[in-house]
């Protein structure tokens, strides 16, 4: 039996959003159906309304959920109806090469739900990031519900499903961040302000926040910023030097993603240190550095996957942080929405007015 509920759709490269019925399936083997209670709007999905990730139009838009299982399919253990779930978009598959080799945060198959969802004339839909959480409910494979506390307020615990992860990983796992470094973070948006956050909590010494926007420096404050750096009047490199006793940060973070701004990472951090890209740049764009400076710097030149997660360890790790208080997830929830204000939440946020809308349903 198909279930009709209101999802938000883009429908064609650039047209506003639409919020139009949905069929969504009953779960089969290895699937879940998930009453969808809140889910943040993130810059993927506007990348997705602007035929920035693929032209597999229409979409079903939403990934940064939290909600509660209806049903699951056959085979499926560890899950059941009730459950407070936070939603994934990596499910590892355990069998291609990466996971065989004990990473499965980098899996090469991670899994979705093989039904689609369609609109009511049957038109198939494309689940943005295999999820779909713009709408009430959503199906996907058992192991993106990812199990957490109940009590954490969906409208907070739905961010870990992909900004607060990504930025948060971005320093803690894939950075590294440890007791004693110093940390400067490019761009104080959702993401960055994780990854603030991330550095603080791993007992960064020093975290500088580095953004163009006065406002987002005021942010990145709330989150553990000891130092700003508003790149629109002063250079960034030059700052986090004269902050770092001339020597440059130990990590930086590039939350941007944008070639100006790497460079700049680049040059800001310290000889042998880390430089962290986990701001996603456009398919397009370039970067040029002296191949003599990545020699003679040495250290680490990475990106960040999704904070290179493990959703099924690090979501109830997170959640743990947020009830007792170290990481403040409400902070990120600039205002909560309904579905028909998805695209007044997309112009907020180009205008860098909001952390996070959040859909409430």
């Amino acid at each position: 039996m198909a279930h009709e509920v209101r999802g938000v759709v883009a429908r064609s490269k650039g047209a506003p959003v639409t919020v139009e019925r949905v069929m969504v399936p009953d779960p089969g083997p290895g699937e879940a159906l998930v009453r969808v209670r809140a889910c943040g709007v993130c810059h993927t999905d506007l990348h997705y309304r602007e035929g920035a990730i693929n032209d597999d139009f229409p979409f079903l838009l939403g990934h940064e959920a939290a909600g509660t299982v209806e049903r699951v399919g056959a085979g499926v253990e560890g899950l059941a109806a009730g459950d407070a779930v936070v939603i994934a978009w990596r499910d590892p598959c355990g069998s291609c090469r990466s996971c065989r080799r004990g990473r499965p945060w980098y899996c090469f198959a991670s899994r979705n739900a093989r039904q689609r969802m369609t609109l009511a004339d049957g038109t198939p839909l494309s689940a943005a990031l295999g999820i779909g959480a713009f709408a009430e409910l959503t199906l996907v494979a058992a192991g993106q519900a990812v199990k957490v506390d109940p009590s954490a307020r969906p409208e907070a615990a739905g961010l870990i499903g992909c900004g607060v992860m990504a930025g948060f990983g971005a320093a803690v796992t894939t950075g590294g961040v440890t007791r004693g470094d110093t940390v400067a973070v490019f761009g104080c948006g959702g993401v960055g302000d994780a990854a603030i956050a991330g550095a603080s909590l791993a007992g960064a010494r020093r975290v500088i926040a580095v953004d163009i926007d006065a406002r987002k420096l005021e942010w990145a404050r709330r989150f553990g910023a000891t130092d700003t750096v508003d790149a629109s009047h002063a250079d960034p490199v030059e700052a986090i030097r004269q902050l770092t006793d001339g020597v440059g940060a130990d990590v930086v973070i590039e939350a941007v993603g944008t070639p100006a701004s790497y460079r700049q990472a680049f040059f800001a951090r310290d000889h042998a240190g880390t430089v962290v890209l986990v701001g996603v740049p456009n398919p397009t764009a370039l970067v040029e550095l002296p191949l003599l400076e990545i020699f003679g710097r040495g250290g680490a030149l990475k990106s960040s996957w999704y904070g290179d997660c493990l959703p099924s360890r690090d979501f109830p790790i997170l959640i743990d942080l947020y009830q007792r208080g170290k990481l403040d997830l409400d902070g990120f929830v600039s205002e909560t929405i309904g579905l028909e204000d998805v695209e007044t939440a997309f112009a907020k946020m180009e205008r860098g007015e909001v952390l996070r809308s959040v859909v409430v349903l």
